[in-house]
């Protein structure tokens, strides 16, 4: 996956919004203002750090080669996976879903409302 096709997949999601906190070189994606992908677009290969349930990390981790703990993260949290083929474009739009999922489900019951009505 490249990064415009990743950027493009998390922005079609509900409530979704990008800015650039730690630098130029850094694209944050957040839903309701706490991030659920990070995209360092000056890496090589491209990666992306997301959120993941402390389990299927470590099961991600052991079952592909590309996902890593996160880098400069918390990393029973947060995976870090390698957009270089290595991990099929199918398995990694499903680790964006999980990411933003647990987001949501961290959410305040009136912040969820809110982005149920948007």
């Amino acid at each position: 996956m490249d990064l415009e096709t990743v950027r493009e997949y998390c922005l079609r999601k509900k409530g979704v919004t990008e800015d650039r906190p730690f630098g130029e070189d850094v694209l944050a994606l957040r839903v309701m203002n706490k991030i659920f992908a990070l995209i360092p677009m000056a890496a090589v290969p491209l990666s992306i750090n997301l959120k993941c349930d402390p389990e299927r990390a470590i099961e991600l981790r052991d079952r592909f080669e590309g996902v890593l703990p996160g880098y400069h993260q918390n990393k029973k949290h947060w995976n870090t996976v390698m957009l270089d083929g290595s991990v099929p474009d199918r398995d990694v739009r499903e680790m964006i879903d999980h990411s933003y999922e647990l987001i949501i489900k961290g959410l305040k019951k009136a912040e969820r409302q809110q982005l149920m009505e948007m």
